[in-house]
């Protein structure tokens, strides 16, 4: 039995996690007959050589319902990728690799940039993109899921609850956002999303006034989390950014393009635990520096498009709100640590405050150096526009690549 709250933002499923995994994919098998459905892994090649995403591979082999599965590969030479598609050949779903850095992606990467269409750098969101775009020239899903290749507490009922809310042939759901507590090893995790996302949003209400964007995103229990399902026709209309400001560019189009009714949230695991990012003080472009960064701009952008206007004085205004928010919150969270038997390093906490602090001076900064920035990729709709046959390129030199000689 599933627990909804309509929370006046977006439709949060709860307690999904109570029913059996077995009673939900038997649904989904039934909805795949209306709406098949597809799984989108971006992945890094190290990852391949990482504890989650074998076990991932496992998990996704006893799947019922998936049409196809396709995986966007970062950072792989050619021994590599013939290792990929040895290392994803026991899939029994139609599975593809996109070697992103392979000479045939490149070619193709090389021609939009000349349109000015391509992605500027690579990161996340590049990866995503590309992989959207090669679902919309398959054609075999209208239901498309993606999660992150570094789930250490994988098991296969996440994807599944994931899935149903836009799955289900009677619910008018474009988007579901997936949530889950980032609780492991005794501690509490999650600081990108507690220390800095919860506590910018606040100062950015302070600070910008109330807005219904804002409000928007504060409703989300988890607007970091790599996971989400969505229509296929999502993938074409939204701009994406090419790095870590992803989740929340991702869920900033939905709120430009689509009806609140049309999105939700569901609880997805009891459990999660991932590849943990280390703070990297001394390196910006590493770690939660870079993230923060990288997410810092993407709420800038995207404030401005809504017509809110910044200065240097703005963001040394914002950096000390945030900066007092985030302190309260860390006492907060202290007092949540103690009264669950959890551990919670206040000191290691308010240093990575401090380099958030910092980031969001520095992120206003570029924001503001960098007025001719292209922040976005485009949409598929706009690139098909520019190059009728690019998906069509594009899945030929995927199938090439999968089934032929590289």
């Amino acid at each position: 039995m599933s627990d909804f709250h309509q929370n006046g933002i977006i439709t949060d499923f709860h307690n999904l996690t109570k029913r059996s995994v077995e009673a939900l994919e038997e649904e989904l098998c039934q909805f795949s007959r209306r709406r098949p459905m597809g799984l989108i892994l971006p992945s890094l090649f190290s990852e391949l050589e990482g504890p989650a995403l074998s076990a991932i591979v496992d998990e996704l082999v006893k799947v019922p319902y998936l049409s196809e599965i396709v995986i966007g590969l970062d950072r792989a030479d050619r021994e590599q990728f013939l290792y990929a598609r040895e290392f994803f050949s026991r899939l029994p779903q139609h599975t593809r690799i996109l070697w992103n850095d392979g000479p045939r992606l490149r070619a193709l990467d090389a021609e939009l940039e000349e349109h000015g269409l391509g992605a500027l750098e690579p990161g996340k969101g590049r990866n995503v993109w590309y992989c959207a775009g090669y679902m919309l020239s398959s054609g075999r899903s209208t239901v498309v899921g993606l999660h992150d290749c570094d789930i250490l507490t994988y098991e296969r009922g996440l994807l599944a609850r994931l899935m149903y809310p836009v799955a289900h042939p009677n619910f008018n759901y474009s988007f579901c956002k997936g949530y889950y507590p980032r609780i492991a090893d005794g501690k509490l995790n999650g600081r990108v999303s507690r220390l800095l996302v919860t506590p910018l949003l606040r100062a950015l209400k302070t600070v910008c006034g109330p807005l219904p964007y804002l409000d928007y995103l504060d409703s989300f229990r988890y607007p970091l989390s790599g996971e989400f399902a969505m229509r296929s026709e999502v993938l074409e209309g939204i701009r994406i950014p090419a790095d870590w400001g992803l989740e929340i560019g991702v869920l900033s189009e939905l709120q430009r393009n689509y009806s609140l009714r049309q999105l939700c949230q569901v609880d997805i695991a009891d459990a999660y635990d991932h590849k943990h990012q280390p703070v990297s003080e001394d390196n910006p472009d590493g770690g939660l520096n870079r993230m923060s960064l990288d997410i810092s701009k993407a709420l800038y952008r995207k404030l401005a498009t809504q017509g809110i206007t910044f200065s240097s004085e703005d963001f040394r205004t914002l950096k000390a709100t945030y900066y007092r928010f985030a302190l309260d919150l860390i006492e907060a969270y202290d007092h949540d640590a103690t009264m669950n038997g959890l551990s919670l390093d206040r000191h290691s906490e308010e240093q990575a405050v401090e380099l958030f602090a910092s980031n969001l001076l520095e992120a206003g900064n570029l924001f503001l150096d960098n007025p001719r920035e292209r922040p976005f990729i485009p949409s598929w709709n706009r690139v098909q526009a520019a190059v009728p046959d690019v998906l069509t390129r594009m899945h030929e030199a995927v199938e090439l690549d999968n089934q032929g000689k590289v």
